[in-house]
Formats: structure tokens, sequence, C-alpha cells
């Protein structure tokens, strides 16, 4: 039954992107600590952590919505199903999703993010939940101009057809207009994980974390699991939408690991930007260059 295939696909993308999620949070720690000559942490660290905070107090503000403790375990919970849904398409079982699905589950972490600092009642959350809201205005739309390439390329929107009209046609990162594409969509999807420049919604120094200051224990480590998370099933879903990631398994890893590298190096070497400097390169030169490589998809470049 596809209902109960889909229930087990479900649990699986939970672990599976749990796992591969905490270990390329690792390789971002380590691979960041040897930029700055350090050591960094060993493969686990992030494993413990998350158990630390399973048994950390859990302290909820008297002004705290009931959005609150909500938030973090919505958050968690959509990641899963959209790591399920693009497990679906890629091995065609049960179903095979619409690119405009993918599209809204990619955006709901981001509106759980915001709600949950909203409901907390501090004013400092406010500030960050008001900007990371800017932020999903901002990069949403190159974000979503630069999807639309391959469906130029293939002439569908099924996940499942974009990648496997990848396999005969070449990968559409191989064209000049779907390498722009995938590295407007990469600079992108940095803002929809909150990494570095575009940390302006907790911004440490500024606003002393911002959406998650007033989250401790558990909620504040399904906050971070959900970020893990989605950094995981958000790279997997752009090696095998441009990538096509199809072709093998080390093929598809090696794939993953560039763009993994690639985001830890833009991180590395930005400072944060200002919130007016984020929507102008968002709504300026990024969309520029996404609607360039959509003129050029049409061109057959």
């Amino acid at each position: 039954m596809p209902s109960l295939s889909f229930m087990w696909l479900t649990l699986f993308s939970f672990f599976f992107f749990a796992i591969a999620g905490l270990l390329s949070g690792w390789l971002d720690r380590k691979l960041t600590a040897r930029l700055q000559w350090r050591v960094g942490p060993p493969w686990w660290q992030n494993f413990a952590d998350l158990l630390k905070l399973f048994g950390k107090e859990v302290v909820v503000p008297e002004t705290a919505g009931p959005l609150f403790l909500l938030a973090p375990f919505l958050a968690v919970a959509s990641v899963t199903i959209t790591g399920a849904l693009l497990l679906s398409s890629i091995w065609k079982f049960p179903f095979s999703v619409d690119l405009i699905l993918m599209i809204y589950l990619l955006m709901l972490p981001s509106l759980f993010l915001i709600a949950g600092g909203s409901s907390s009642g501090n004013p400092l959350a406010g500030v960050g939940a008001g900007r990371e809201l800017k932020l999903l205005l901002g990069y949403e739309l190159p974000f979503i101009l630069s999807l639309l390439v391959p469906v130029v390329k293939t002439g569908s929107s099924s996940l499942t057809d974009i990648f496997q009209k990848q396999l005969g046609q070449g990968m559409t990162a191989w064209s000049v207009s779907g390498l722009i594409a995938f590295l407007v969509a990469l600079l992108s999807f940095q803002a929809k994980i909150g990494q570095v420049p575009f940390d302006i919604s907790e911004a440490e120094g500024e606003i002393a974390s911002g959406v998650l200051i007033e989250y401790s224990g558990l909620p504040l480590a399904f906050f971070k699991l959900a970020r893990w998370m989605l950094l995981s099933v958000g790279i997997t879903f752009l090696v095998f939408y441009f990538c096509s990631g199809m072709a093998g398994v080390w093929t598809a890893i090696i794939k993953y690991l560039i763009a993994l590298v690639l985001i830890v190096l833009v991180k590395n070497t930005n400072p944060r930007l200002r919130i007016d400097q984020a929507m102008k390169f968002f709504w300026g030169w990024l969309s520029v260059f996404a609607v360039t490589a959509i003129l050029l998809s049409f061109l057959g470049w």
C-alpha cells in the first residue's frame, strides 16, 4: 500500500537525513577549523551536543505563545516529510513529486522558525523573526527563478522526470545557464539555512541569537536538528536537480561534498551582511543572474 510505504519512507528519511545532516555539520565545523588553523571537533561532536541538549532544562517564558514549543517539532517534521518526498522522487516509489510542492516544503522550516521566535515574546527574538521574514522574501525570488532552468531544459516540472532526463541529456549544471542557475540556487540556499553571510536573524553579536534567544533544552535541540537536516536535504535536492546525481551513489556523494565545501568556503570568506545589503543582493544581482539563466536556457545554452 502506498500509504504504508510512505510511512516507512518517512521514518527512514528522518534517520537518514538526521545522520547525514549531523555529519555534514561536523564537516562544516572541521573544514572551518582547518581554514582557521585549528584542529576542529571529532566526528561525533554534533551527536554529543544534541544529546546534551536533550538533557537540559526547558525554560518557557511567561510571555510565550502556544507555537513556542510546537514550532521546533513542526520544523523537524516538515524537513522529514520533504526528505521523504525527495527520496520518493529519486527512487520513483511510491510516487513522484512536483517542483511546486518541493519549493513550498523547503520554505516551511523558515516559517516555523519565524513563528517560534515571534511567539517567545522577547523583543530581540521579534527583531530576529522580522529579519528572517525579510530574508525569506529576499532569497525565495532568485531561488525559485533558478529552479525554473531545469524545467525549461527538460520540459517537465516532475522531479523524477527532471532527474531521469538528465541521465540522457547530461546534467544541467554542465551548460552555461545550468551552471549560473546552480550557483544562484546554492547562494540562496545558503541564506535558507542561515549560514554566514546571511545569519542575520541570529547575529549573536547584535541580537544575542535573535529568534533562538529564549530556546533551551529539547526545543533548541530540535531547531538545531531541523537546520542540520535541512542542510542535508537541501544539498541532496540541488545535487540531483542540477547535477544528475542519479548517475551513481559514489558520484552523488562526491557532488554532495563539493556543494557542501562550496557553502563552507562562502561562509568562511565573507562577513555578515546587513539586512538591506542582503535584500539588494537577492533582488538585485542574484535575481538578474537567475533571469539571465532562464533566457539562456530558452536559447539552448
